[in-house]
């Protein structure tokens, strides 16, 4: 009778099971706390309103918890199935017994998963019973969330066994594990703020160009809960509620792409599996073509993060000198290097012959930052076209500003102008300093802008610049201190500043105190408009937000009103609202403004008083050292924005 070749082993399995079970048991045991404190909380009468309220706290459990649980359990799992391979004798006993290596494999790995997918199974049955003896069971919410634990934990799982194929130590296995896990968004970052030290305006901390490769971030930002509410008014038009009508997971198909690429694998887990030698037990590399790339890669995770401490013991500044930082990386690129030499070779005895590898890690150092300082790219000098974005945004003067192309085209056209006015003058900006700056130019200021491109494929541009400002290169046409003075003083930007520019916030309230008084009174949606349109007409006749980048800022504040006006807006489009705040100075020659707040009732003649005026002790220093001069009205607002949606994350 011919034999058969099996691919399971039952005896294996249950004694897999048997052997871990306080593994397993007690994630079950701490997963069942969950329910429980569910149903001792609907006993005490806590209540849930809909079904759906529950599905969305499931889906929440999904999107915050479950890449977290699943990525250290899977772990956990994993280092018990494949712990045999990490030593001599065990790793030759079992296979010297008559079960095939695929045997092996497949029993392991089915009785691993079985121990993962146990304790989410025990959680899962008390949830549903207790849900269901409740009334707030929703069968397509629970089906979402069994794919989702399925998917993600057969992901983990699977990246977890061919972490354990790789190498050979149980004590490397977790550290190469988490590494694989996490690589690409500890590159972003390393590399994000090694490149921001050479180029100038660079402001990306992190990109998230290839996050994909960091499944954890990337199911953590991309998975979504979308919820979405009907209000409840009376015939009044009164609010009573709002009401959950849906709720969404997000991203579930990214789930499913990474249980796909969970059994690729997988499959490249049985593929080491069946070439891999038993002597390689122990071994903190166990695949032979992988020894290279592991050497390597400690030296330049080793050199990129190493050399920028060193060099941040011993020099400062906002970019980086050259030679020094590369003789850090250098330094910090041979211990790496040396380290994973002494780990694979599992000796001290390595500098023997290891020249030429050392010379590799030393040339590849020198490599990274005389490219990135020759900014072969042009990447300092990057202004991207009007029909290749989407939106671009503008920090400047303690304004935030939005443009979109195809409505504000010219006041865009400007700002691009602004940008590369200032990516051309690089070598000028960073030659000064304010001690430089003091002995050229008696009358000088420094400001600070960013700027931030969303292009039409989603790239994101980000720079942000801190330049000097003086008052010869103000009255230079074609110097960006010039083209930035325009920008800011244009009358369209005055009205952008306030969203008078017919950009869809609206006015819905605010608030005015008064320092004389000692009073606060809140503004309804109508005051608020009538004052806004007053503050309009101001900007319009340059009454109101004209900037003076040398005017002394202590002087600035005494001549304004004493008292505090802040006005909300709210803006509804595409379902997302938007909800920002700007606080406005009001100062004597705002006639609009001043009028539009006695018309109201909201300020008598004896409130409007400057603060210098109001507390005089605070400004005497500064009116002894101006001279007199003509009145210069100023823009102070302060800008925030707070976007809400139905989306969490």
């Amino acid at each position: 009778m011919p034999s058969k070749t099996s691919y399971f082993n039952k005896a294996l399995f249950r004694k897999n099971l048997t052997r871990f079970w306080p593994l397993w048991g007690g994630a079950s045991f701490i997963g069942a706390l969950f329910p429980l404190a569910l149903l001792s909380r609907l006993l005490r009468g806590w209540v849930v309103d809909t079904v759906l309220e529950m599905t969305w706290k499931y889906y929440h459990v999904v999107r915050e918890a479950l890449p977290f649980v699943c990525l250290f359990y899977g772990l956990l799992c994993a280092l018990a199935v494949w712990s045999y391979l990490c030593g001599s004798r065990s790793v030759g006993l079992l296979h010297t017994l008559p079960i095939r290596r695929e045997g092996l494999f497949v029993t392991n790995f089915l009785s691993g998963y079985a121990m993962v997918l146990i304790p989410f199974g025990v959680t899962g049955a008390l949830s549903v019973l207790v849900t269901a003896a409740f009334g707030i069971l929703d069968p397509v919410g629970l089906g979402v969330t069994v794919l989702a634990v399925l998917g993600e934990s057969f992901f983990y799982f699977s990246s977890a066994t061919l972490a354990a194929f790789i190498t050979g130590n149980l004590f490397a296995m977790p550290a190469l594990y988490l590494l694989l896990h996490f690589l690409e968004a500890i590159l972003d970052l390393l590399l994000s703020y090694f490149a921001q030290g050479f180029i100038f305006g660079l402001s990306t901390d992190y990109t998230g160009a290839l996050e994909f490769l960091s499944p954890t971030v990337h199911l953590i930002n991309e998975v979504r809960v979308d919820a979405e509410y009907m209000e409840r008014t009376n015939y009044a038009g009164e609010y009573l509620s709002r009401e959950m009508v849906s709720v969404r997971l997000e991203g579930l198909w990214l789930i499913a792409v990474y249980a796909l690429a969970g059994a690729a694998l997988l499959a490249l887990a049985f593929a080491l599996y069946r070439r891999r030698r038993s002597e390689r037990a122990g071994e903190v590399v166990a695949v032979g073509w992988m020894r290279p790339f592991f050497r390597y890669g400690i030296a330049g995770l080793a050199a990129l993060l190493g050399g920028q401490l060193i060099y941040s013991l011993f020099l400062d500044g906002e970019y980086f000198q050259v030679v020094p930082l590369a003789l850090c990386m250098m330094v910090a690129g041979a211990v790496g290097y040396y380290a994973a030499s002494m780990l694979l070779a599992k000796t001290f005895r390595v500098f023997r012959g290891s020249w030429r590898g050392l010379a590799l890690t030393a040339a590849g150092a020198a490599l990274a930052c005389g490219l990135l300082k020759a900014d072969v790219l042009n990447v300092a000098g990057r202004v991207p076209e009007i029909d290749q974005v989407r939106e671009v945004q503008l920090y400047l003067e303690g304004d935030n500003y939005e443009f979109r192309p195809g409505e504000e085209d010219a006041l865009l056209e400007q700002v691009r102008a602004v940008h590369a006015a200032i990516a051309a003058d690089r070598d000028y900006i960073l030659s000064l300093d304010d001690e430089t700056l003091a002995n050229k130019q008696a009358e000088r200021t420094w400001t600070y802008l960013s700027l931030a491109y969303v292009t039409r494929g989603g790239e994101k541009v980000n720079r942000r610049y801190s330049v000097p400002l003086t008052r010869e290169r103000l009255g230079q046409s074609g110097t960006y201190d010039n083209l930035l003075d325009k920008l800011i003083n244009s009358q369209e930007m005055r009205l952008k500043r306030i969203h008078a520019s017919g950009d869809g916030y609206e006015p819905v309230g605010g608030s005015l105190y008064l320092n004389a008084r000692g009073e606060g009174v809140e503004l309804s949606d109508r005051e608020a408009a009538a004052i806004l349109e007053a503050v309009a007409r101001d900007a319009l006749a340059d009454r109101w937000g004209r900037v003076d980048w040398l005017e002394d800022g202590k002087a600035r504040e005494g001549e304004a009103y004493a008292m505090g006006l802040d006005l909300n807006f709210l803006r509804e489009a595409e379902g997302i609202q938007a909800g920002d705040w700007i606080s406005i100075t009001v100062r004597p020659g705002m006639t609009a403004t001043t009028a539009c707040l006695l018309e109201l009732g909201l300020v008598r003649s004896e409130d409007l008083v400057t603060r210098a005026e109001l507390y005089p002790e605070e400004y005497e220093s500064v009116r002894e050292a101006r001279p007199a001069a003509e009145e210069i009205v100023y823009p102070e607002t302060a800008f925030h924005t707070v976007v809400v949606t139905g989306t969490v994350g």
